[in-house]
């Protein structure tokens, strides 16, 4: 698993690609308690690239949920590879995340903004 983060506004957006998965979901999780740390609260995970998720993957996101909104958070995903878009759809996981077509549409949700503009990390 590998990721790219860019900042917009007060936004962090994260596009993971590879795998979500056992061996990577604690690295994952891990790179969400960072931002939480430095109160970077308001994340979009971008899942376009991923190509493989499991029980262990969607677990860790479950939980990052949880910890994002116990720092009084937002987490919203956006761009699900098809594989993955069925996955969240077969275990309702669905019902449970905001998850957004676009990232741009992602990121407005939480800025309210209708424009975005990036800034330095």
């Amino acid at each position: 698993m590998e990721s790219l983060v860019e900042t917009f506004n007060d936004v962090d957006v994260m596009r993971v690609s590879g795998r979500i998965d056992l061996v990577t979901s604690n690295t994952l999780k891990d790179m969400i308690r960072e931002h939480l740390h430095r109160e970077r609260r308001h994340l979009v995970l971008n899942l376009e690239r991923v190509d493989f998720i499991n029980s262990s993957g969607l677990g860790s996101l479950v939980s990052i949920l949880k910890d994002v909104r116990l720092a009084g958070g937002s987490l919203v995903l956006s761009n699900l590879a098809p594989y993955v878009q069925e996955i969240f759809e077969i275990t309702q996981l669905s019902n449970v995340f905001e998850i957004f077509d676009a990232e741009q549409a992602a990121v407005e949700s939480l800025t309210g903004r209708t424009e975005t503009v990036p800034v330095n990390p």
